[in-house]
Formats: structure tokens, sequence, C-alpha cells
């Protein structure tokens, strides 16, 4: 398992910056700043459940990137996306990362495989030094939630809930801590994704007051759109 930072959502999230800042005192062209927010803003519009300006503000940062010629960084681009989709419990294969695999950077390729839970023992290395203490952590132990609220950023505590929930982990405990978080910053994407993920559990345990009143923050959370975030 492991999990970044969104304050530092082009760097810590994708391992590298995905638009490499100019070295000395000149200022970055202008499509590395435009591209950076494009990127920020499609990302943001993703988790509060904007499909249409997260749509857009993509394919904005995709023909900015197009400009340089650079797959490695479109590729980046595409990792992007899918670990926001994955803190939102929205797993696939990252078919947009997969395209352009052979021109990724190793690094790039680790997250890749990380995200779809099949990161080999040689490849924990090419993780952020951070996260690889945090690759230990067993899905399902006693200390997962200790791990995952040791983790001060909300994004980077999302995605690192999901990749243990699809390991087989997120107890009850972490499922919480994740509702908590994407509710504290107003994320309706993922927080209907664990809303849901706890009624579904709250049902199969018989638990048919708690699975009520789960149902109640569902239809809240409803009530201002309905962004499609299924538990897998």
């Amino acid at each position: 398992m492991t999990w970044a930072t969104s304050p530092r959502l082009l760097t810590a999230l994708i391992m590298l910056t995905v638009l490499a800042g100019c070295a000395g005192s000149k200022p970055p062209p202008d499509w590395q700043m435009n591209a950076h927010g494009a990127l920020q803003r499609s990302v943001q519009a993703y988790l509060v459940g904007n499909d249409r300006v997260a749509g857009a503000e993509l394919d904005r940062a995709r023909a900015e990137i197009s400009t340089t010629g650079r797959i490695d960084l479109m590729a980046r681009a595409e990792l992007l996306r899918c670990a926001a989709q994955a803190a939102a419990l929205a797993f696939d294969d990252c078919p947009g990362f997969e395209r352009l695999r052979a021109d990724a950077a190793p690094a790039d390729q680790a997250y890749a495989d990380l995200l779809r839970g099949r990161l080999q023992a040689g490849q924990a290395a090419l993780l952020p030094a951070p996260q690889q203490a945090l690759a230990q952590v067993r899905p399902g132990s006693d200390g997962e939630a200790a791990a995952l609220q040791a983790v001060a950023d909300p994004l980077s505590r999302l995605l690192g809930a999901a990749l243990l929930l699809r390991a087989g982990g997120a107890t009850a405990a972490s499922a919480a801590l994740a509702v908590d978080t994407a509710s504290a910053q107003g994320w309706r994407r993922p927080l209907l994704a664990w809303l849901r993920l706890q009624q579904l559990r709250a049902e199969r345990a018989g638990d048919a007051t708690e699975a009520l009143r789960l149902g109640r923050r569902i239809e809240l959370v409803l009530s201002a759109g309905s962004p499609t975030a299924e538990p897998r």
C-alpha cells in the first residue's frame, strides 16, 4: 500500500513533478502553469462530483502537455486521473496510462501497478521514500486505521484507505476515518462511495438501525447532486 499528498498533488502523488519546474530563477513556461492548474482543477471537480468540469479541465491539461511531445508527462497526467478515481473507490486498469506505459518512467509504471493491486516486490523501492514505510501496513490489521490517521493529507489518506480496501482490508475504523475525511473536505464522490460501503456492511451484519442512519446521510449528500461512486 501507499498514498501521497494533495498539496503537492503533481509531485508526491506521481512521484516526480508532472510538470517539471524550471531550474534557476526563470519563470516556468506558460504550458506548465496552464497544465498544472488544469490538472488540479480537474481532480477537485472530480472529487466533488462535477464530471463536466473534470473532463473539460483534463482535456485542457492534455492539450497543453501535447505541445511538448513528452509522452512520459502525458502518462503521468493519466496516472493522476486514475489515482483520484481510486481514492473514490472507482477502480479500473487505468487504460489512459496503459496506452502510454512503454514511454512512462519506471517509477510511474510502479505507481500504476500499485493502483492496480499488482505491485511487485522489486518495485517498492521506486515509490517515494515516505510511502515505502506505509507499504508495510497489513490490510485488515489492528494498526491499519492508526497508520491512515498518521497521514495528514486528506487525499493521501483516502487513497491509502482505498488501496487497503482493494487489498482486502479497510477495517470499520478505517472506513469511518475515510468517511470523516471526505466529509470534512466536502468531497461528495468519495464520501458517497464510503458511506455506501458502510451501509452495505451494516446490512450484511444485520444492523438495520445503522443501515438506515447511513441511508439518511446518503440521501442528504445526493440532495446536492448524484456523483456516481460505488463500493467495490
